[in-house]
């Protein structure tokens, strides 16, 4: 079984090109806005859409993605509106992968079970953890 990241990468290939995978932080400015942006992106050549998952501590990342999150976070974005926001691209894109980026602590704090059924039935296609022991760290990538 493929899964849309496979069908993605095989499409380029056949097309001879590299891929753009865009960044964006859920809920920067607020839901509304970065739900618009998120659904643009495809049209504007996004091939793959990474969807960062806001954290208050996000020390692996520099400055411009530190307040991208807190800007979020003030707007009231929770993990429940950010699997949501994905819910609401899936209806209009089934086609683009999207992975979220982000830190252990909201998914673990989530529950981590429910987060994988969740982000999995959302839609997501695969996760980039950045904060995870290298022990527990392992791709991520739903099958379908």
């Amino acid at each position: 079984m493929t899964t849309r990241i496979d069908r993605r990468f095989a499409a380029l290939k056949s097309e001879g090109r590299t891929a753009l995978a865009t960044f964006l932080m859920a809920g920067d400015p607020d839901q509304a806005a970065s739900l618009a942006i998120v659904k643009a992106l495809p049209a504007a050549g996004a091939d793959v859409i990474e969807l960062g998952m806001p954290f208050t501590d996000p020390m692996a990342d520099g400055p411009a993605i530190q307040a991208a999150g807190l800007r979020a976070l003030n707007a009231g974005q929770t993990m429940i509106k950010t699997l949501s926001l994905v819910r609401e691209f899936r209806k209009s894109d089934d086609a683009t992968p999207i992975v979220l980026m982000g830190y252990y602590n909201p998914i673990y704090i989530y529950g981590v079970d429910k987060f994988l059924i969740d982000a999995k039935a959302a839609g997501v296609d695969g996760l980039i953890i950045v904060d995870l022991p290298r022990r527990k760290t392992k791709s991520c990538v739903f099958r379908r």
